[in-house]
């Protein structure tokens, strides 16, 4: 990678400019589509078979699905990444996506033993432990308590895992898609906890999941009382199987190997229980060996999901629009900087949709791209005043011996065909 910067001039287009622009682009178009010399296009005067025929009716596709069209936007594995797909991760497609909620078939996967296939008629959740009552729950009883619905993001710590000793997977889907944003419907924990009554001495609990791997993480009892759910529902219908179906717990801006899937029992304890997914694993190793402890919270990231390795630029050049993602675990991103030019010079970019706490968030920064290459970064900047860092800036700190809490900057290489290509730039 050539050390010195890239300079693109990044001039902000006026409304003039853009329609321009765009006169001319589909002027293009047109001139490529039509037929002989002077021929119109045909996708516009000629009558298309979709236009000749009846569809399908109403009860053809009683759970909708999406178009043949988009068959490609699926959630992806890389096979090398683990030893068995029962025991591994899948990836949301974020390049093909827009606005902040991920769409329910889309949500990445993680599993320890595979998707447990859960009866909720014969599910259910217990408190024991440090409390007053010892209680057993059904699914109908968890539904008769008050529920609440709040947008979160989930985030596996492992997340851009593989880029810690240099660019490795390219394509944001491979590099970043271990998150998703939906909203989530369910009852506060601490509504549970109360009804059982928690013990005076009491300071963590202990979740437990149903699937084989009986999946444990302590949490402090102060986040269970303030804002983690156990949630039966994701985007207004029940979580699906992989989601942890019938009921999950939200721990919300927290890494995702706390929100134990397919919930069935709530220790609660005075003090942490270390279980193997807090200890062996999940545990950011330092360069001299020790580990950092309780490394809970989600840090502030972002990434630019077009143009990006799987979303190349589809036009010349001309007015360019470019798109991300940004979140933390610890509030908002009220700002998030683009730059064209590998961190050379930035531009604020224009926020879209709703900002919520520990939510995604969508930006995008439109330009005129003049066909030289580009080195696009974007840094994001959350509501306790936290910026995202570089990633040597990380690795100056905690070495290269991690895989986890990894939300250095990204860097795509676009080239002059619009191709962009995952790199670091130094």
């Amino acid at each position: 990678m050539r050390k010195d910067p890239i300079r693109v001039k990044g001039t902000k287009p006026n409304r003039r400019s853009f329609l321009k622009g765009m006169a001319v682009a589909a002027a293009g178009g047109a001139a490529a589509g039509r037929v002989g010399a002077t021929g119109p296009d045909p996708a516009i005067v000629e009558k298309q078979p979709w236009m000749q025929y009846l569809g399908e009716g109403v009860d053809a596709h009683p759970y909708g699905t999406p178009s043949p069209h988009e068959a490609h936007v699926v959630r992806r594995n890389v096979e090398w990444l683990t030893a068995d797909p029962v025991s591994s991760v899948n990836f949301t497609p974020i390049h093909e996506l827009d606005g902040i909620i991920t769409p329910n078939g889309l949500c990445f996967e993680r599993h320890h033993a595979g998707i447990a296939e859960v009866d909720p008629s014969q599910h259910r959740l217990m408190i024991n432990g440090l409390v007053d009552t010892p209680l057993v729950f059904t699914m109908e009883d968890l539904a008769r308590f008050p529920r609440e619905n709040h947008v979160y993001f989930l985030e596996c710590a492992a997340n851009s895992g593989m880029e810690w000793r240099g660019a490795q997977l390219n394509g944001c889907q491979f590099t970043h898609g271990m998150i998703h944003n939906v909203m989530y419907t369910g009852v506060p924990l601490r509504l549970i906890l109360e009804e059982a009554g928690v013990k005076s001495s009491a300071a963590w609990v202990l979740p437990e999941g149903a699937d084989a791997s009986a999946m444990t993480r302590s949490i402090p009892l102060e986040k269970a009382m303030d804002d983690c759910l156990v949630a039966f529902k994701m985007n207004g219908e029940a979580l699906r199987p992989e989601q942890g179906y019938p009921v999950r717990l939200v721990v919300p801006g927290w890494e995702g190997n706390m929100w134990v899937k397919w919930l069935r029992r709530i220790e609660v304890g005075d003090q942490p229980w270390h279980h193997r997914e807090e200890t062996s694993k999940y545990t950011d190793l330092l360069p001299d060996g020790r580990a950092r402890r309780f490394t809970w919270e989600m840090d502030a990231k972002s990434v630019i999901t077009s143009p990006s390795p799987q979303a190349p630029i589809p036009h010349g050049p001309g007015h360019t629009v470019v798109t991300g993602l940004a979140w933390s675990g610890r509030g908002t991103i009220p700002r998030v900087d683009v730059s064209l030019d590998g961190g050379v010079n930035w531009h604020q970019a224009r926020m879209s949709g709703p900002s919520l706490t520990k939510s995604l968030h969508r930006f995008y920064h439109e330009f005129d791209w003049d066909g030289r290459p580009l080195l696009l970064q974007s840094r994001a900047h959350d509501s306790t005043g936290y910026v995202q860092p570089t990633k040597d800036m990380l690795r100056e700190l905690r070495g290269e011996n991690s895989i986890y809490h990894n939300n250095g900057i990204q860097t795509w290489a676009v080239s002059e065909q619009g191709i962009a290509e995952n790199v670091e730039v130094s």
